[in-house]
């Protein structure tokens, strides 16, 4: 079994008991789900964007404790004042740290940007989640979802208003993809084996539909990394490690951004 199959068996125990306390009828009582979301996509786009998504985590699989005494109101404040195009904040708990009270929190000091739930999507529940707790996007990762079982997320995610954000690592999953899909990240840590190698997200982005953004993801430490994805044909660049490993993530951020 590895890591990933771990992580996705404690998942599916996560939301048969999160199922048996909160409904969906509940769910869609927050008032986060009526809110309109806001589009990654076009923060991408825009003219003199940085490309970066900052991210808030305080823990890994890969890593351990990363960062345990960052807060997440002010660290993602501090990203979005740095220039960042959007936030990711992590809501798995045993393998992250995450919380979605850290995605909540994130929404409220943040009310302009767009915001990640990074998790391991794997039931429809999850994305009534996401809605409620004021994500404007969802991951899903392909190497834990057949074609079928991503299709039907995305179509609730995008009956919700969401963005979907397809994670891929190999050629194989790139066929899992649909044209309901807003952006394709190119996850350049392998989740089975967790090492890293930014060359991945050069080869399969040149095998990925020209309609669909390019996200590359995990790995990226510096200026160099992403002036030389973006002649690859990368718009966004998914990065957290690099900055929550340091005192000040905010501040490393502001100083990443400048330089770039």
């Amino acid at each position: 079994m590895t890591i990933l199959d771990e992580i996705n068996a404690n998942k599916r125990r996560e939301v048969a008991e999160a199922k048996e306390k909160i409904s969906l009828d509940d769910l869609k009582k927050s008032p986060f789900f009526s809110r309109r979301t806001i589009s990654l996509k076009a923060a991408l786009h825009k003219s003199g964007s940085s490309g970066i998504i900052a991210e808030f985590k305080t823990k890994s699989p890969s890593k351990g404790v990363i960062n345990e005494n960052a807060e997440v109101t002010e660290v993602t404040s501090g990203y979005v004042a740095a220039g960042v195009c959007g936030l990711s904040v992590l809501t798995d708990r045993n393998y992250f740290g995450g919380s979605f009270e850290n995605l909540a929190k994130a929404r409220f000091a943040n009310p302009a940007t767009p915001i990640l739930r990074k998790d391991f999507m794997l039931d429809p529940y999850q994305v009534y989640e996401a809605k409620a707790h004021g994500a404007d996007l969802i991951l899903l990762i392909a190497a834990s979802l057949s074609k079928e079982e991503m299709l039907k997320l995305t179509e609730l995610a995008k009956e919700l208003g969401l963005e979907v954000l397809v994670e891929v690592h190999t050629q194989e999953e790139i066929e899992k993809l649909n044209p309901l899909v807003d952006l394709v990240g190119v996850n350049n840590r392998n989740l089975k084996t967790f090492e890293v190698d930014v060359e991945t997200s050069v080869r399969l982005g040149k095998l990925l539909p020209e309609s669909m953004v390019r996200i590359s993801e995990s790995g990226l430490s510096s200026v160099e990394n992403i002036r030389y994805l973006r002649k690859a044909g990368f718009e966004g660049f998914l990065m957290g490690e690099n900055f929550m490993k340091t005192d000040d993530p905010a501040k490393a951020c502001a100083e990443f951004i400048k330089n770039l």
